[in-house]
């Protein structure tokens, strides 16, 4: 005998309560089955009202038949289901149906003249969509979409930089065996998309990450013009690295004296962003056409969205980090992230970000890392250390200066002669030719927007960053 009231106590993503068995509308609760096999498994209460209060049955084994009658007569292929019968406080009888995640789907509701697959978000069970569909197809088909074969053979493309990185860690040259070994091409010599991911200037439109770095707390919200944006396309290494190139160049490091020494205070952990985009890119949906990975950079916190849920179908929100099991949508290219140490071992890499983020000085549970996801989205969100005041990026010191100053990409002598050159306020334009370097990108990427975040030389229309008056000077 149990006390489901103690138990259960309003419908919820993985349970939902029937306070009888709708015999003339089976599809008000088959869908449910559907959803549960599709997605990641649930549990199906018969004799329980939409609130959580037990009414029981009045016949629960008539009842037990006709559920697993319906099941398979209604749902194709017939899902994996276990029937319990449990007797309440008062008396009564509820039936409780099991049902896991299911090995082959999609499964799908067949009735009245419909075969609709459901999957499961939050407390409801809808239609799969098109994308969601594929996936579930693939999935039933034990096939990942990175290990799908493509139009583009080895030999139509170049490997430079994976094989670099490759030779980096394991100390030998990459062989067309390898290829095939690792999953990146067939044994024939086309393309997994897996490969084409790794490939110098992969074709894959769809493998890009937008960076931005917004003035103030919204999209806009301090002029019409972000403080800096790249758009990044090309092989899934470099990808990662120029977006992580991104967010140093735009983010500081301010400090902290102590009598003795000096304590550096970063806006983020770079291990953990470095972490979060390699999870962006490991795990998001490339099968979604016309999609890519954004980062955002506000005041106070940077927002790493990627497309696709979790491949489960769950909510990360409603997820223990530490138990959250390792599922992948990208398998090969997880593995070969692991092999080039670009990410964690499996399962363990949202607790990296946490943990990283927890070691930086000052601290608090106010700055834990947020993860949030929907069915078609994950984003994770790296709260900004140095927001509310710290010690000004106006005040780094010149030791400080020293250890920065490769972020500015100039030599020490040449960086120190531009900040006197801004002692009086300078167009871009006046500090690109002073440095003698030509191309604006450059300049504006790897010397004008360090020495801003670095707090070396301030704006002078802070407002209007990218004004036709803009001018810089000194801080």
């Amino acid at each position: 005998m149990i006390k489901f009231n103690e138990l259960l106590i309003a419908e919820a993503t993985e349970y939902e309560f029937k306070s009888k068995l709708e015999t003339n509308r089976p599809k008000s609760w088959l869908k449910t089955v559907s959803a549960f096999s599709n997605s990641f498994g649930g549990r199906l209460y018969f004799g329980v009202e939409n609130n959580g209060d037990p009414v029981g049955l009045s016949d629960s084994q008539e009842t037990a038949e006709q559920i697993s009658r319906f099941i398979k007569e209604r749902i194709s292929p017939i899902p994996e289901f276990n029937l319990t019968v449990h007797r309440i406080e008062n008396g009564n009888n509820i039936i409780m149906v099991k049902i896991p995640r299911g090995d082959i789907p999609p499964y799908y509701y067949i009735g009245d003249g419909n075969m609709i697959a459901y999957v499961r978000v939050g407390n409801e069970s809808i239609p799969a969509s098109p994308h969601q569909l594929n996936e579930l197809v693939r999935r039933g088909k034990n096939l990942s979409f990175d290990s799908m074969p493509t139009d583009y053979k080895i030999t139509d493309l170049t490997f430079t930089i994976f094989e670099a990185a490759y030779k980096k860690i394991a100390k030998k040259v990459m062989t067309e065996k390898e290829y095939i070994s690792f999953g990146m091409c067939r044994p024939d010599g086309t393309l997994t998309y897996a490969g084409l991911l790794f490939a110098d200037d992969s074709p894959l439109l769809q493998n890009r990450v937008f960076c931005t770095h917004w003035n103030g707390l919204t999209k806009g919200s301090k002029g019409d013009d972000a403080i800096d944006a790249e758009e990044f396309q090309g092989d899934i290494i470099s990808l990662l690295k120029n977006s992580h190139n991104f967010v140093r160049l735009n983010s500081k490091v301010r400090w902290k004296k102590m009598s003795d020494h000096r304590i550096n205070k970063p806006d983020y952990a770079d291990r953990a962003v470095f972490e979060a985009l390699a999870n962006a890119l490991m795990h998001r949906d490339y099968s979604v056409i016309g999609s890519e990975v954004h980062v955002d950079m506000y005041d106070d916190r940077m927002d790493i969205y990627s497309p696709g849920g979790m491949y489960d179908g769950s909510l990360i929100q409603e997820l223990d980090i530490e138990k959250v099991p390792s599922i992948r949508r990208n398998p090969i290219v997880a593995d070969i992230f692991n092999r080039l140490d670009f990410s964690e071992r499996q399962g363990s890499g949202l607790r990296k970000i946490r943990e990283e983020t927890e070691h930086l000085h000052g601290y608090t549970d106010e700055h834990a890392p947020e993860f949030i996801s929907t069915p078609s989205t994950f984003h994770v969100v790296l709260k900004n250390m140095n927001y509310g005041g710290l010690t000004s990026s106006a005040e780094v010191s010149a030791e400080v200066r020293e250890e920065v100053k490769a972020e500015v990409r100039l030599t020490q002598e040449m960086l120190n002669a531009l900040i006197e050159f801004c002692k009086t306020a300078r167009s871009r334009r006046e500090m690109q030719e002073f440095c003698g370097i030509k191309s604006d990108e450059y300049f504006r990427g790897h010397v004008v927007n360090p020495m801003l975040s670095l707090g070396l030389v301030k704006m002078t229309i802070p407002d209007k960053p990218k004004s036709r008056s803009q001018k810089y000077i000194r801080a």
